[in-house]
């Protein structure tokens, strides 16, 4: 293990403790309340979600809001070192478990999300993220902004932030996180 792939076990083993600390159902509607804030004013465009997994933020109220007013995805792992794709959710979608023990659309369009609601272990104050370690958010992202405009907006509990998270040159950015205290948007 090299020292950095060492820095990011130990800071995901410390940020997963306190997100699960954190979790509680007000902390979640808290964070869903300011998430629908953020998410209103890109209403139309396509945006992508995620089925929360362990003690992540649940985004799913979030999602259902926003489907009226157009295309909500979930991720879908096509196979390891490849970018993510995202197939059409509804709540009343039919599901399967798929890798990860997240939940899957088992038929469905695919979207090319230009809103990407993002999972995360741990953030900074500057919206660098730290993921579980598979580099599927990192590669969708790079993909997702080659092709065109996207916002990918991170969605943790306050407790989540770290002062500092090892990077790499392939870790994307955030383009703001979103919790229960409210938005954070890095200063450039």
């Amino acid at each position: 293990m090299t020292d950095l792939s060492a820095q990011k076990t130990d800071a995901r083993k410390a940020a997963f403790a306190r997100r699960k600390a954190a979790r509680s159902a007000e902390a979640d509607a808290g964070a869903v309340a300011h998430l629908l804030n953020v998410l209103l004013p890109l209403k139309g465009r396509p945006m992508a979600g995620y089925m929360p997994i362990q003690t992540e933020v649940d985004p799913l109220p979030a999602m259902a809001a926003l489907q009226a007013w157009g295309p909500v995805g979930v991720p879908v792992i096509q196979g390891e070192g490849l970018p993510l794709k995202f197939r059409e959710w509804s709540p009343e979608a039919e599901m399967e478990e798929g890798p990860f023990k997240a939940k899957i659309p088992v038929k469905g369009d695919w979207v090319t999300p230009q809103v990407v609601i993002v999972p995360l272990v741990a953030f900074t104050d500057q919206a660098q993220r730290l993921g579980y370690g598979g580099g599927f958010y990192d590669r969708t992202l790079a993909l997702l902004r080659r092709v065109g405009p996207v916002t990918a907006i991170g969605f943790a509990y306050s407790a989540q932030m770290a002062d500092d998270l090892p990077q790499e040159s392939t870790d994307e950015p955030l383009d703001m996180v979103v919790t229960e205290r409210g938005v954070l948007i890095p200063q450039s």
